[in-house]
């Protein structure tokens, strides 16, 4: 009775709590009748508020929901290659992290921890499907993708690096989103002694 109140004119429903007071102040002393009438105004509340329509909770959940796409191959710790529908390799680098070097270049060598940082990335991504998140710079100069990555669990991928030890703290502006949450990502590896940060 009260739903079919609350969806018509919302005058009707005070009329009609109004007329039960009056038969129930006829019939009940003082005390109870104050009980009562603050019960009844609960229920009327409580009854009355409105709720959500079924397409905004549907729109709620499209627009929290992520695109999720299978990883093809990791290069390094910081570093992995996708595949779109054709075939054709997108180059990923993991925004605001820097991974020790895992092979050799002819302008890098290979860095300590570079080998322990590219295996752990490769068992956290081995058969597993990635969201991505961009800053302000999309591509780098040399025409990687710059993303914040999420595992289907809702891993910070970038972050969870970096806590543990297995990459540090790079930012080239403008991307400096999450620049202060890494930066404590990094301390909290550096006072645990975590992954790189282990005494030698």
């Amino acid at each position: 009775m009260f739903d079919t109140l609350c969806d018509g004119n919302p005058n009707s429903k005070w009329y009609f709590c109004c007329l039960i007071i009056l038969i129930l102040k006829m019939y009940m002393n003082f005390r109870k009748f104050t009980n009562f009438l603050l019960l009844l105004m609960m229920f009327v509340v409580v009854n009355c508020r409105e709720k959500p329509s079924p397409s905004a909770i549907s729109t709620s959940v499209a627009n929290s929901s992520r695109e999720y796409r299978k990883v093809y191959k990791v290069i390094d710790g910081d570093t992995f290659w996708m595949k779109d529908g054709f075939g054709q390799i997108e180059k990923i680098r993991l925004t605001g992290i820097d991974a020790p070097e895992s092979r050799k270049s002819s302008h890098k060598d290979i860095q300590r921890f570079g080998k322990e940082s590219k295996d752990f990335l490769t068992n956290l991504l081995r058969g597993k499907k990635v969201a991505f998140e961009y800053d302000v710079q999309k591509k780098d100069q040399y025409g990687r993708t710059l993303a914040y990555v999420y595992l289907e669990d809702g891993t910070f991928l970038n972050d969870y690096l970096i806590r543990n030890g297995y990459a540090k703290v790079v930012t080239f502006p403008p991307n400096v989103k999450y620049h202060k949450h890494l930066l404590a990502s990094e301390r909290y590896a550096r006072q645990h002694s975590l992954g790189m940060w282990k005494e030698k």
